[in-house]
Formats: C-alpha cells, structure tokens, sequence
C-alpha cells in the first residue's frame, strides 16, 4: 500500500516530549522531519484515502471530515503546549519526505519569519454579539387582551425598531473601543468576518470577530480585560476562546489587520 505524507504544522526544533498516546490523523504515529532549523510534525496516510481525487470525494463526507479536523487540531494542540507550531491546512499531503523537504527547502526563509513573528505567542480569539432580546421592551399600547390600533401597531414597532438601531450603534461602539483595547496588550491581530448566524448557530448578531497573537507571558493580563467586559454593557455578549496555536497569523499574504 502506497503510503502519502500528511504535514500537519512546521516549528523549531524542541526538546519537550509529546503525550505518548498522541496519534494523528487515521491513527498513525507521528514523526519529526529535520532540514536544517526546522522540522515538519507528520504522520503516514493510505494514498488510497489522501490522494488527489480520494481526498477531493473525502472533503465532501461531513463525518469523514470532522474526524480528520478532530485528529488534525489534536496534533496541533499538543504542539502548542511545547513549543508555537506553525499550523498548516487540512489536508496538506506530500508524496514523500524528499517532498516534504523541499517544501522546506523552498519556502525556508518565509517559514522562518512566520516562526520568528508567533515565537512565545499564542492566539487568543474574541467576539462580541448583539442581542436584542437584552433591550428592555416598549410598553404595550394597548392593555393585555386588547387589540391595537394601526396608528399603535406603527408607532410600537418603530420603537422598537429604534431600540435595535441604538443597540446596534452601542454594540459597535463598544466593539471598537475593546478591539483598540486588546490591540494595545497584543504582538498583532486580525478581524475577521462576523459570523454567519445559521453557519455558527450562535444566537444574536456577531459585531466583532478578532484574533489576537499575545505573548505567553501577558495571555493572563489580556484574559483578565476580556472577562471584566463581558457584563459590561446589557444586551451585549461577549465571548472569549484559546490558547490556540497562530492560525490566523500563519499566512503571509494576509495584513496584520483588516480596517475596522
């Protein structure tokens, strides 16, 4: 059986031993490919499963898909808590090791500047949502078990309407000033997109989508300022994620921040 070579991340070398039970992905042991200063964390998979057209068919089975991501974030995960790997894409499979270390050879000097930017930092990710169910309700027009007029059916739902506008213009508000707040405590960020509601199934309007690189040694300071704002402003949500490896800082072609 032809066997294919899956990267999952490119870090310094470490001396930190991984858990011993820690396998990737379709079970495989992991190993360590050296070229010089650097090293690719890789496992062995079927060709069978990861070749061009079998893994094109494969990305499309949700099942087969959450379990490779499962296995692929597990490895990624147990690097993170010795050394800052550089995490690449699902699915990033080479022929052999002499494929792999040209890839290494090739994109040596861009590699290593990504290492030398996430060197001691971690990624931390924070969201702010709206919701307008946390804005007090209008008094109805009418007594209960009364039927409104049209002029009060109007005239309550452009008061509520009103309550959303000033919602949203206060979620904003308050999404900026806190997105220039952990900016200030944090090595570089990225906004990304809000989420998509019905994507996510997270409840209300996402403002704010922010990944933060921060160094180890002021993750705690940084987590401390997220969690003082969460009851901050009523109708507002605010969430915090990580330790995580530096996904959002691993590509080069993104800026180090989008415009707010």
């Amino acid at each position: 059986m032809n066997e294919l070579r899956y990267v999952y991340a490119v870090c310094r070398p470490f001396e930190a031993a991984l858990q011993a039970d820690l396998v990737g992905v379709d079970g495989a042991p992991l190993k360590q490919l050296a070229h010089g200063d650097l090293i690719a964390v890789l496992s062995r998979v079927p060709e069978a499963d990861f070749g061009y057209e079998p893994l094109r068919a494969h990305l499309e089975d949700l099942d087969w898909l959450t379990e490779t991501a499962r296995a692929h974030q597990a490895v990624i995960a147990a690097l993170t808590t010795v050394t800052c790997p550089l995490p690449l894409r699902l699915g990033t499979v080479f022929r052999d090791d002499s494929g792999v270390r040209t890839m290494l050879e090739d994109e040596g000097d861009q590699l290593r500047g990504l290492l030398a930017r996430i060197d001691g930092c971690v990624e931390w990710g924070v969201k702010v949502y709206a919701e307008p169910e946390g804005e007090q309700s209008p008094a109805e027009p009418a007594a209960a078990g009364q039927a409104a007029s049209g002029r009060d059916y109007l005239r309550m739902r452009r008061a509520r309407q009103q309550g959303a506008d000033r919602l949203w213009a206060r979620a904003e508000s308050f999404a900026q000033e806190l997105h220039t707040d952990l900016t200030a405590r944090a090595a570089a960020t990225r906004l990304h997109r809000p989420q998509n509601p019905e994507l996510s199934r997270a409840t209300g309007r996402n403002i704010l989508n922010g990944a933060y690189l921060v160094g180890r040694s002021q993750s705690e300071e940084f987590v401390e300022c997220v969690e003082r704002t969460k009851d901050q402003e009523p109708g507002l949500r605010v969430e915090l994620t990580g330790p995580w490896a530096a996904y959002s800082f691993s590509n080069p072609d993104g800026d180090e921040e989008e415009a707010w």
